[in-house]
């Protein structure tokens, strides 16, 4: 009851929603809910969002629109409310550090934290630090230091995440999809891709070895575009945390079993510091997925998992 009543006076301190706004955060909850990934929750309706819509309606063989009509609106609809509160304690504010834009003093550090609590808040509960503002408009986000009560997106996932059979990516729509041993579609998930076609992989591909919390290897090499790379002239190690180049999860991939193909190195599919960039064609030849999405599939995949990338 206490929990209720906090809700409450939270929401009533928010600042007033429209009809059409709260619809579709509730519709982008649900989604996350189910595994089909809008992206960042954050009551607009963007590509990402309409994408994973129309995954959804695929994988439930109902009319694909990607528009909220009403069946869908109906089949959609939470049966937990929508919103929680939730309280930023010490332990969170533990979590929060300093991240140097400079590699060499990122790489003298222990971890690559959280930079503030709206960060850790809104990656927490997978939405954009804009609508974490918009919902807790009388919280001091720049300032905070101090344990508060806030309100989320209620995404925790209702049921454990089914076992991949496959992992497709589909390079022109830039987003992953994970299919079960039945061959149904079951989790969605937007991505980003490399930026040079040429480094792009193609074709069958697997899973080869699985890092959770990983550091990062900073290569001169890889960046040869830039001029702070080139005067490092060395490698680097760049320790684990959210806010790792790599995120909280790094997947090897490299050539299926009997494949004729050149070997794969250095490629992979990982987290990101920068949810809210997801989508972009930016990377250098790995996918790119939000730090809370790459943790899902993590629960879904194994050494072996099958993935195939397609360019349309």
């Amino acid at each position: 009851m206490v929990a209720r009543w906090t809700l409450l006076l939270l929401l009533l301190a928010a600042p007033a929603w429209s009809q059409t706004s709260r619809r579709v955060a509730e519709l982008q909850i649900a989604l996350d809910r189910q595994l089909f990934s809008p992206g960042c929750i954050d009551d607009h309706v963007g590509a990402q969002t309409r994408a994973a819509l129309r995954a959804w309606q695929s994988a439930h063989d109902m009319n694909v629109t990607g528009a909220l009509n009403d069946a869908t609106t109906e089949a959609l609809k939470l049966d937990v409310p929508a919103f929680i509160p939730y309280e930023i304690t010490t332990n969170d504010f533990a979590q929060l550090g300093r991240v140097p834009v400079d590699w060499r003093e990122r790489a003298a550090q222990n971890s690559m934290p959280f930079e503030t609590a709206l960060e850790l808040v809104a990656e927490k509960f997978h939405a954009s630090q804009r609508f974490i503002r918009a919902l807790n408009s009388q919280i001091p986000w720049d300032t905070l230091n101090t344990p508060t009560n806030a309100v989320v997106p209620n995404v925790e996932a209702g049921a454990r995440p089914p076992k991949a059979a496959e992992v497709r990516i589909n390079l022109a729509q830039k987003w992953l999809t994970v299919y079960d041993g039945e061959g149904k579609l079951c989790a969605f998930f937007p991505c980003s891709i490399g930026r040079d076609k040429m480094k792009r992989p193609i074709g069958d591909l697997q899973i080869v070895a699985v890092a959770p919390n990983p550091n990062y290897t900073f290569d001169p090499k890889v960046f040869p575009e830039s001029p702070e790379a080139q005067a490092i002239g060395t490698r680097l190690i760049i320790p684990p945390g959210p806010n790792n180049p790599v995120g909280v999860l790094w997947l090897s991939i490299g050539r299926a079993a009997g494949s004729e193909e050149p070997p794969l190195t250095g490629y992979g599919i990982h987290g990101t510091p920068k949810p809210e960039e997801i989508g972009r064609t930016e990377s250098h030849g790995c996918f790119r997925l939000a730090n809370w999405n790459a943790v899902r599939l993590l629960k879904m995949v194994t050494v072996g998992t099958p993935v195939v990338v397609e360019e349309e």
